[in-house]
């Protein structure tokens, strides 16, 4: 079957992209990698030794960045719904965070008091735009409610977002749970994308 106009044009932008070249040179699993070594050279995030909760985590791009940066001292537990080959000092579970079990699963694997909590979650797009925002907001409140069922006070999240509708709202409900809050565009993140990443410092 040929591929329409626009798939070609998806493809020939993809394989142009520079962060997509750089990730294969560097043996990251995806271009998202960069987005959070901008975050983290930004806002300083993760530590070493920290107990870091990703969600969404596969195809592993971000989690091959956290487990750098913790070093051997720490711990990544990564989480997605599709299936995700091992990194070196992370856990990785398979499955649905809004699953009871498995959620309590990760309880008793960490003991609590989770670090940071980071979600580079989103939905498959359907091309239309308020349909896909509020899918988008749907999975952010899904890694805020986890956040605040296992982040430690203190502790920090990072969760994509995307300007429209319910973008302000949300915004306004973090900033009553934590110290600081900014909103941030990685150079990495493609100029047509509305994504954003929420930084959510010093949980109350």
């Amino acid at each position: 079957m040929a591929k329409s106009k626009s798939s070609g044009q998806w493809l020939d932008r993809h394989f142009k992209d520079p962060y997509v070249k750089q990730a294969k040179e560097q043996g990251y699993r995806s271009r998202a990698a960069f987005k959070l070594k901008e975050i983290q050279e930004k806002h300083k995030l993760i530590e070493s030794g920290m107990r870091v909760l990703e969600l969404g985590a596969a195809p592993g791009g971000w989690t091959q960045v956290l487990v750098q940066e913790i070093g051997n001292s720490g711990h990544v537990y990564a989480i997605d719904l599709l299936e995700m080959d091992p990194i070196n000092n992370a856990t990785i579970w398979q499955g649905d965070i809004q699953d009871d079990a498995l959620l309590a699963d990760i309880l008793s694997t960490t003991g609590g008091g989770i670090d940071v909590v980071l979600s580079d979650m989103a939905p498959n797009m359907m091309g239309h735009k308020d349909t896909d925002v509020l899918r988008a907001l749907n999975l952010a409140q899904i890694a805020q409610d986890t956040a605040d069922r296992v982040l430690r006070p203190g502790g920090s999240l990072c969760i994509k977002l995307f300007h429209g509708v319910g973008f302000d709202a949300f915004v306004l409900d973090i900033r009553k749970k934590y110290t600081k809050v900014k909103i941030y565009k990685p150079k990495a993140s493609r100029a047509r994308s509305r994504e954003v990443y929420l930084i959510a410092l010093e949980k109350y």
